[in-house]
């Protein structure tokens, strides 16, 4: 099969990439799942975004003090100041972004100094990922393909020429002029975390077989508030940072406020591993919404009460049993400013990638952003 551009995964970062191609550029998009199988989808929080010109410095430093100040500040300016660009670019494509009246809507999450992140409801990755797969399925030059494995890249000389790929217990090889690896994390290898059970790197896997060049892997990030589910393995059920966002805390078993709940998430995931070492026998804190009445949660958080209802929690009343998971690795496939890998013809983008934007630790809602 020969196709000009071969792109791997169907979170936002294939499909967004798919979508900006021209329309003359044949184009093959493969899932070893299904389309919605992906980190993307489960995204709650938001998309972050500057404000405008006088908010890029300030939006600059939350995302390097967040990252420890690892980070590439020439990759940091470059998502800062094509922010908006690109969520009205979104927009354009039919995301339904919450709004007040005829203005969008900004919540805040930890380690931001403004409220500056675009959501809808609790479900932000859900509604990009409907939205992006109903406008890549219109385009005639786009081919999707579910339940397909990235077995290999063709490789010779250091050019890349393609993949083989598995379907149906058929193995196929695919030319193409250009290959785009957006497989996103690896949270699919940890007994708990955030991740779908398939993101297990396979990227990260066939870049060091062939000698590709990665970067910061031990950058590892914990989300701080993650349903405490003992009996359950792999994926847990994330409780976003916009609830803190919008009032909610973290306290101890005394119902003590022992941290901001909105500093960065290294931050507060150290301060409450910290806390449950106090309490082995009880190894959780709590997420407090109790001052915030049912109708907004509803309204607001529609998924999150529903989940925590099936769960047994009641959000306007009840404490929320929390402890950190694994949640994003900053780390992977070493890539430039146009995402190009260190083979020629190879890109990565999203969570597969790493343009050292993140640094040591993610700003929350920077992922889907990148």
């Amino acid at each position: 099969m020969n196709y000009d551009v071969l792109i791997i995964g169907t979170g936002i970062a294939g499909l967004y990439t798919a979508l900006n191609l021209r329309d003359d550029i044949r184009i093959l998009i493969i899932t070893k799942n299904k389309f919605k199988d992906c980190n993307s989808y489960l995204a709650q929080g938001g998309i972050s975004t500057s404000l405008g010109k006088f908010d890029e410095e300030y939006y600059i430093n939350d995302t390097m003090k967040a990252g420890n100040y690892h980070n590439d500040i020439s990759a940091v300016k470059l998502l800062v100041k094509n922010s908006i660009n690109n969520i009205n670019k979104l927009i354009d494509i039919g995301v339904p972004f919450d709004r007040n009246l005829d203005k969008l809507r900004y919540t805040r999450e930890g380690g931001h100094s403004q409220f500056r992140i675009v959501h809808v409801k609790d479900e932000t990755g859900k509604a990009v990922i409907d939205t992006l797969l109903e406008a890549v399925s219109k385009k005639s030059n786009i081919t999707l393909a579910e339940d397909t494995t990235l077995l290999d890249l063709v490789i010779n000389d250091n050019i890349c020429h393609g993949g083989v790929l598995k379907y149906d217990n058929n193995i196929y090889t695919v030319n193409s002029k250009f290959t785009i690896l957006a497989t996103g994390g690896i949270g699919g290898i940890f007994n708990s975390t955030t991740n779908v059970e398939y993101l297990t790197g396979d990227a990260l896997n066939i870049a060091l077989k062939h000698n590709i060049d990665i970067k910061d892997m031990e950058y590892l990030q914990l989300h701080p508030t993650v349903l405490y589910e003992p009996n359950v393995k792999g994926k847990k059920l994330l409780l976003s940072e916009s609830l803190r966002g919008e009032g909610g805390i973290i306290v101890n078993k005394n119902k003590e406020q022992f941290i901001d709940s909105l500093l960065p998430r290294d931050v507060v995931s150290s301060a409450i591993l910290n806390e449950i070492s106090k309490t082995p026998e009880k190894p959780y804190v709590y997420l407090d919404m109790t001052s915030l009445s049912k109708d907004f949660l509803i309204n607001r958080f529609p998924y999150l009460y529903s989940e925590c209802l099936k769960r047994g929690y009641k959000m306007d009343k009840d404490l929320l049993p929390i402890a950190p998971a694994h949640h994003y690795c900053m780390g992977g496939i070493k890539v430039d400013l146009h995402s190009r890998t260190s083979t020629e013809n190879l890109y990565a983008v999203g969570e597969a990638s790493c343009t050292g934007v993140h640094g040591s630790n993610r700003l929350a809602s920077n992922s889907l952003l990148e």
